[in-house]
């Protein structure tokens, strides 16, 4: 997939549901060019010219392509008269996204009916490619967002934004994992969070006792992976609605294959916490070693977790 179509796209007008950043307004289609121009580049960049002729094509391209996702399936002409193109400037665009797995055609929109004569119009869809292209692209600026938190307000202020964000969850999940016999929380869990995408699964922890939660997906690991206060605010909520210790051994943002998080076993620490709502979180251990010690502390008194 090429990077020159993406980068245009980080402009965009809404950032993904990664819980980092959420919908930052609405604009009218009108202005949808404006919103997802650069600075400096031409009001038309199909006739830019000059050194900075490369860099409004691939402007435009990232035009077809956002409204191919937010409008498509599309037909060729009716991208041309939003984008203000010729059929043969379109076609151009059009053949690029498609060679790049971006976009796909069919010969008919879903569910309507084909009227008169003649050759069926091509229909333009956005590809899963394509739309992890946004993906990345809201990433790169929920990243950028942090980083500037970050840099304002210190990075206090980013692991303040990262807890209150992880409480909406947490509420969520309350409710449904107190309500599960204590010896199932965990399963429980891994259900609620797999129903909201992360494909997590819960099993015994080959040794020391305990289990272990696995997440096999992490909508927020491009960002954590500059910020690991979300990684750590999770971990924290998870040890909150367990009510017992738990141990982060391994995060995709870390670059390990799978987000790993040991529960320590309730007959372990004293059998009582799991109603408390009381738990705790173990910092990682060197080189993803798991520590054989486990703290007991509040949210409050709780370090940060190492990643």
């Amino acid at each position: 997939m090429s990077k020159d179509i993406v980068e245009p796209l980080v402009a965009g007008k809404e950032l993904r549901h990664t819980d980092v950043v959420k919908n930052v307004g609405q604009e009218k289609a009108s202005a949808t060019a404006a919103v997802a121009r650069p600075s400096g580049v031409p009001s038309d960049p199909v006739h830019g010219a000059g050194p900075g002729g490369a860099s409004s094509e691939r402007d435009t391209r990232a035009r077809v392509a956002r409204l191919i996702l937010e409008h498509g399936p599309i037909t060729a002409s009716a991208l041309g008269e939003r984008v203000g193109l010729t059929p043969a400037a379109i076609r151009r665009h059009l053949d690029a996204l498609l060679a790049d797995g971006m976009i796909e055609t069919g010969r008919a929109r879903p569910g309507q009916t084909r009227r008169g004569r003649g050759r069926p119009a091509k229909w333009f869809a956005i590809t899963d490619a394509g739309r992890s292209a946004f993906v990345h692209a809201y990433d790169d600026l929920a990243t950028s967002a942090l980083r500037f938190l970050a840099e304002a307000a210190g990075e206090g202020a980013v692991a303040a934004f990262a807890r209150r964000q992880i409480a909406d969850l947490e509420r969520r999940y309350r409710p449904v994992v107190q309500a599960a016999p204590p010896h199932q929380r965990v399963r429980t869990l891994a259900e609620a969070l797999s129903a909201d995408g992360y494909a997590a699964a819960a099993a015994k922890a080959p040794q020391g006792g305990g289990e272990e939660l696995c997440q096999h997906h992490c909508p927020v690991a491009h960002v954590a992976a500059e910020f690991p206060q979300l990684c750590e605010a999770e971990t924290e909520a998870f040890s909150r609605l367990l009510g017992t210790p738990v141990q982060r051994l391994a995060t995709i943002a870390h670059g390990d294959g799978i987000c790993t998080t040991h529960v320590s076993s309730r007959s372990l620490c004293g059998g009582g916490a799991e109603d408390s709502g009381a738990g705790g979180v173990t910092p990682r251990g060197d080189a993803g070693e798991r520590s054989p010690e486990t703290t007991a502390n509040s949210d409050e008194e709780s370090g940060r977790t190492s990643l």
